[in-house]
């Protein structure tokens, strides 16, 4: 047993990538300005034990962000109704592909094990560029990913 997480990643990037929102999509948070248009970047946030796990096998929490971000542009009042029919786009695949391919138990959508769905709206000065960010905390149950030894 081990954590899948290039399988993990590959599925959270994908519903960005069907979207049609995005000219561009990461698989780690940049360090760099992504450019012009949403980029949407994906990485791991962190990985919490859970409480429901089994007896000889560990199921965790694995939260993802996933980050929509655009520079600032004109005219202005058209960013927020952009990102977040973005947003609202990955918010609706990710219920909708409630056990990401089966990679995972659930999409803890109401955060019964903590942290549930949210976004998070905000800006990012990134070398010397504004830029308008959204972030999507999304939490994953994975089932059995570490086994306990006696």
């Amino acid at each position: 047993m081990a954590l899948n997480i290039e399988g993990l990643l590959n599925a959270v990037v994908s519903h960005a990538m069907a979207s049609g929102h995005y000219e561009r999509v990461n698989q780690h948070e940049p360090e760099n300005p992504p450019g012009h248009g949403l980029t949407c970047s994906v990485w791991a946030d962190r990985i919490t034990a859970l409480r429901s796990s089994g007896l000889d096998s560990v199921t965790a929490l694995v939260v993802f962000n996933v980050r929509t971000q655009s520079p600032m542009f004109d005219p202005p009042d058209a960013i927020d109704p952009t990102m977040v029919a973005a947003v609202d786009a990955l918010c609706t695949a990710y219920a909708g592909d409630f056990e990401l391919g089966g990679l995972v138990r659930a999409v803890d959508l109401l955060g019964a094990h903590g942290q549930p769905l949210d976004v998070r709206a905000g800006y990012l000065q990134q070398d010397g560029t504004k830029y308008r960010v959204m972030d999507i905390a999304l939490p994953c149950i994975v089932n059995d990913i570490w086994t306990e030894a006696p």
